[in-house]
């Protein structure tokens, strides 16, 4: 999926830039592109905790919380990664960071309030496993390239509506130029969506994963269900969370769940556009049921 997103950041800058005959769009793609992409990969982890509103912790202010943590991480064999707490009565938790060695994990003090330990443990092992498979790397990079797609397509659309550096039709002949020209739109307009779509799937197919790999670490897989219980009730969304880090959390925190309703089966097209899988279904497939 990766390499997909790759082969259409390529394909439209080639596109456009035939399109424009001008390789100055191609190059201000380019520049745009790597300086987003360094700036995500050093600094996208404290920027998005720093948005979260997450404040980092020691040991001694939340001691229950740390030895979790800090029991998980020698379990998994990965280095103790650095305690975030939010402040914020919904109950949710995400992990960020490049590598293991610079992966930090935040949990919302609603989190902290409604779980009993194994439910905690649960939570924890969940995301130590996005650590573990590099999830927050993989993660990281396909947001980046979301960006980038995104930023081609915008320039495109914008030098087309300015008139900027358009190919002579005369060059490639009048119908061909049309044709390239009506694909070059569509392109500039569905990509993104297509980028999107790409990047939810990728992002549902991680949370599965990780659901398996932390009651694998746990041995409890119980604790988990259990806690994706009491955090699908919980009704209202998080305060600090956007639409470009919902992906990260445990379960969608932009989600305003409203009693039954909420357990009515989802739409393909609500499906389709979902951060995170139906959190029943990943109850059930918890405890042997999926």
């Amino acid at each position: 999926m990766v390499s997909f997103f790759i082969l259409i950041v390529i394909a439209l800058e080639w596109l456009f830039s035939y399109i424009y005959n001008s390789p100055g769009i191609l190059y201000i793609a380019v520049i745009i592109a790597v300086a987003q992409s360094l700036i995500g990969y050093y600094a996208g982890d404290s920027i998005v905790l720093a948005t979260s509103g997450a404040q980092q912790i020691q040991k001694k202010d939340q001691p229950e919380l740390w030895r979790i943590v800090e029991n998980l991480a020698i379990t998994s064999g990965l280095p103790m990664p650095k305690v975030f707490i939010i402040n914020d009565p919904a109950p949710n938790a995400f992990a960020t960071g490049r590598d293991p060695k610079h992966a930090s994990i935040a949990v919302t003090t609603g989190l902290l309030s409604i779980l009993e330990k194994r439910e905690l443990e649960g939570v924890i092992a969940h995301e130590m496993s996005h650590v573990g498979n590099y999830d927050i790397r993989l993660m990281t990079i396909v947001a980046i390239l979301v960006g980038v797609v995104a930023i081609i397509s915008d320039l495109f659309l914008r030098a087309r509506f300015f008139g900027v550096g358009r190919r002579d039709e005369r060059e490639s002949g009048g119908q061909i130029q049309l044709i390239l020209l009506i694909v070059s739109i569509a392109a500039a307009i569905l990509a993104p969506l297509i980028a999107t779509i790409v990047q939810l799937a990728i992002s549902r197919k991680r949370e599965f994963l990780a659901d398996a790999d932390g009651a694998l670490l746990t041995r409890f897989p119980d604790g988990l269900a259990s806690a994706l219980e009491k955090i699908s009730k919980f009704h209202r969304p998080l305060e600090h969370a956007s639409s470009a880090t919902a992906h990260l959390y445990i379960d969608n925190p932009l989600e305003e769940k409203e009693g039954d309703k909420g357990e009515e089966e989802p739409g393909l097209l609500s499906k389709i556009f979902a951060t995170h899988p139906p959190i029943k279904e990943r109850i059930k497939i918890l405890r042997g049921k999926g």
